[in-house]
């Protein structure tokens, strides 16, 4: 008896311990990916800080020339090489997501209907596609006009005054400039947050659209504390967001029209099937 049990037990444990085994190798590919992608990313950490710097580096030349221009400095010594790690940790976490989100989707698929992994597959490509949207216009967009804003308050002395210059640390600069291409792009995943939401009949399009007054004073109190305290970084993260905010509406239609016809279709196939039965 006991010994039946005991395989019964078996019968049923076997699955979960497979799948958590399945779990373990998924992240561990994951991690390896991460971890090489550090590597590299650590190899070019200096290439990328100054790929980050550029905006200001580039506003600076402009106004003081080349020989003119300025400096970051450190005031510790370890922050530099602490700063190479950083940014090659959030360029290899970003480098590698494709591969963690392909293993994600290889460990969930097989317990995914056919129509479930059609709705889906899109989000997956879609995520990291509008990350680096938000990454790209944070970099192109608002960096150039926030630095000319900030900078702008620096004043040349004389005249029994002394000079207010920008003297950046390089700890300082990059994380901030991490904040706001890691908010950027975390805020542009509303489609996709929203579209899924919609999907499982958590909110619905006629919500949204009601509560858009209340969604677009959500977003400025958002933008105001996740940006830089002037009104162009705030506008630049507000703005997007807005128009992300009306295309997660259609799409929230779109998924409930899908959605509608999925279940008038079954409806109609299982209703004709009672028909001809009693017929």
């Amino acid at each position: 008896m006991s010994d039946t049990t005991s395989d019964t037990a078996d019968v049923h444990k076997m699955p979960l311990l497979d799948h958590l085994i399945e779990l373990r190798q998924r992240m561990l590919y994951s991690f390896i990916a991460l971890f090489v992608a550090f590597l590299i990313c650590f190899f070019f950490a200096q290439v990328l800080f100054d790929f980050l710097v550029q905006p200001l580096a580039d506003i600076l030349i402009e106004r003081e020339g080349v020989h003119g221009a300025r400096r970051l400095i450190f005031t510790d010594l370890t922050e530099v090489f602490f700063t190479h790690i950083k940014i090659a940790f959030f360029f290899g976490a970003f480098a590698s997501s494709p591969i963690f989100l392909t293993q994600l989707w290889l460990f969930i698929a097989p317990g995914l209907y056919r129509n479930e992994k059609t709705a889906l597959a899109p989000f997956l490509v879609a995520s990291p596609v509008l990350f680096f949207t938000g990454g790209a216009l944070v970099y192109f967009v608002l960096f150039p006009l926030a630095w000319r804003f900030f900078l702008s308050f620096e004043t040349m002395g004389g005249g029994g005054t002394l000079p207010i210059e920008l003297e950046a640390k390089v700890s300082e600069y990059l994380t901030l400039v991490m904040k706001l291409i890691f908010a950027f792009g975390l805020c542009f995943q509303l489609p996709v947050l929203m579209t899924l939401l919609a999907r499982v009949g958590i909110v619905s399009s006629k919500g949204m659209a009601e509560k858009r007054k209340y969604a677009v004073v959500g977003v400025f109190i958002v933008a105001a504390v996740i940006t830089p305290p002037d009104p162009i970084s705030q506008l630049s993260l507000a703005l997007p967001i807005i128009v992300l905010y009306e295309i997660s509406i259609l799409m929230a239609k779109l998924v409930e029209k899908k959605k509608a016809k999925d279940e008038a279709e079954v409806e109609a196939e299982y209703g004709g099937g009672d028909s001809g039965d009693e017929t």
